[in-house]
């Protein structure tokens, strides 16, 4: 079944797209069951990317997620969220007046692979290549090419062998 029937994008019965007028998708992408994409702002999905199952992506701030990248079963990403340490109070359900409401663009790089459970906080861009391993919590920057648990850089990804399989997927798939 491909429930929105979007050009080059795969849907399932149980996807939920919000806002579908404000998403640019690529090509050769796959949502899977029980993803929500809720876009009250651009969002943008590069080519070859895979949103796995029970994945969300909110918040009323721009998102863009590059060619070849992958978000794990679980991920939440979030473009807005509550301050409640200050002044706001409340939830959704009151005025934007009384809540301290952080909204902040996210960015993710080509070649990124978001691990399972995860989540990502408001204003981050995570670099091209980068790795996050499972149930993390990003709340900052993170740089090209590193393999992160959470906001900490574990080691180096092999960007250069990377790099080598996509020019030879470039050259196997011309046309």
């Amino acid at each position: 079944m491909d429930k929105y029937k979007i050009p080059n994008v795969k849907t399932f019965e149980f996807t939920k797209i919000i806002g579908i007028d404000k998403i640019t998708f690529g090509h050769d992408i796959i949502i899977d069951d029980f993803v929500l994409l809720y876009a009250t702002a651009p969002m943008k999905i590069g080519n070859h990317v895979h949103i796995a199952c029970f994945t969300s992506i909110t918040g009323g701030a721009e998102f863009e997620v590059g060619d070849f990248s992958a978000v794990s079963q679980g991920v939440r990403i979030l473009m807005a969220t509550d301050d409640f340490k200050d002044w706001g109070f409340g939830n959704s359900t009151i005025e934007t007046k009384y809540r301290n409401v952080t909204r902040s663009p996210i960015r993710i790089g080509r070649f990124c692979i978001i691990g399972a459970s995860s989540v990502v906080l408001p204003g981050v861009t995570i670099g091209e290549g980068a790795t996050i391993g499972a149930c993390s919590v990003v709340t900052r920057d993170l740089e090209p090419w590193g393999v992160y648990i959470g906001n900490k850089r574990i080691r180096e990804r092999n960007r250069d062998a990377v790099l080598q399989t996509y020019a030879k997927y470039l050259d196997e798939n011309k046309g």
